[in-house]
């Protein structure tokens, strides 16, 4: 059996249709973070898609909405936060942080791929870096407790993140460009600095980040990912890498999401074909076939390590920058 898995980044899609029920794939004891907007989100699409997650998770008792660490990592349950992928759904006001955080949102990210009033995005070709403004979030996002993201952002942005945060600093859900150069991966600079804060990379299972896009089976792409977490750990300390999966529970919703936006996307960034995942029983070796720990424990990961890696790293820094309770 896998250790307990702490999942930095999935997603469901930003409509009225999505159900939070179809997260049950994951096994009891998970941690999940799920995403609820982007660039194209306001902040009202984003605070609707919340509160009806929200409402669904209350009614199922599979699952547990998160509001301290110590809420994760009961057996009978899986432990439920979210995340924002662009600081647009803030609508420009560094108050609605704080509006987010308490509707349990523990993760947001600057920039998503493309230039907006904090920073660069990743498919920038021109890289200043975070804003003032920018800057400002990220001094909120430490003082509220809420992980600052360099996912999505620019390579300049990503090291200003490090730069600006007084706290551990994540990338729920990148790969290392060293090892396949995508505008979405990223560079061994950006990881030394994320680690220097104390900070943790995630991993994700998507294809064309990871260098093996095949349809089929998912055992290239595995593979492929546990690659990219040994480059992690022989780079950074086997203490700074983590999982942020970034499966979509509606590979073809997301995908027509693509061709729906291509303002926040690119030819760099799609030119290997539709987004292809790892699902979450291949992740975890529940499909038959090897998972994630035991390819692992191929590349000379140790338990203690692995164990690190499925949830323990993320866990640490959570502790360290998210509020221990909740204001009364």
């Amino acid at each position: 059996m896998a250790p307990f898995l702490w999942e930095q980044h999935c997603c469901l899609p930003l409509h009225h249709t999505a159900r939070i029920a179809d997260l049950a794939r994951y096994p009891l004891g998970s941690y999940l973070s799920v995403n609820v907007g982007y660039s194209p989100q306001t902040t009202e699409d984003s605070l609707a898609l919340l509160r009806r997650f929200r409402e669904q998770a209350a009614a199922d008792p599979r699952f547990r909405l998160v509001e301290t660490v110590a809420d994760i990592g009961a057996d009978d349950a899986l432990a439920l936060a979210f995340d924002l992928e662009d600081s647009g759904p803030l609508g420009g006001d560094l108050d609605n942080v704080e509006l987010f955080y308490g509707l349990g949102v523990r993760s947001l990210l600057p920039t998503y791929n493309h230039a907006n009033a904090a920073g660069c995005g990743c498919l920038d070709t021109t890289d200043t870096g975070l804003t003032g403004y920018g800057k400002d979030l990220v001094r909120k996002l430490n003082e509220v407790g809420m992980f600052a993201d360099g996912s999505h952002c620019s390579a300049r942005t990503g090291l200003d993140i490090a730069a600006v945060t007084t706290v551990p600093m994540i990338y729920s859900h990148s790969n290392f460009a060293a090892l396949w150069d995508h505008p979405r991966n990223i560079t061994d600079d950006q990881a030394r600095a994320c680690a220097e804060t104390g900070g943790v990379i995630g991993i994700n299972g998507v294809g064309i980040f990871l260098g093996h896009n095949e349809s089929g089976p998912h055992a290239a792409r595995l593979a492929a990912m546990a690659d990219h977490l040994r480059y992690g750990a022989d780079l950074v300390g086997v203490d700074h890498i983590g999982v942020g999966s970034d499966y979509s529970f509606d590979g073809d919703e997301f995908n027509d999401e693509i061709r729906a936006n291509p303002g926040a996307f690119s030819d760099s960034y799609t030119e290997w074909g539709p987004l292809q995942w790892v699902p979450p029983e291949d992740l975890l070796g529940e499909s038959g076939a090897p998972g994630l720990d035991e390819l692992l424990a191929d590349r000379g990961f140790l338990p203690d390590e692995r164990a690190a890696v499925f949830g323990g790293n993320f866990a640490r820094v959570a502790a360290q920058v998210w509020r221990p309770k909740m204001d009364e």
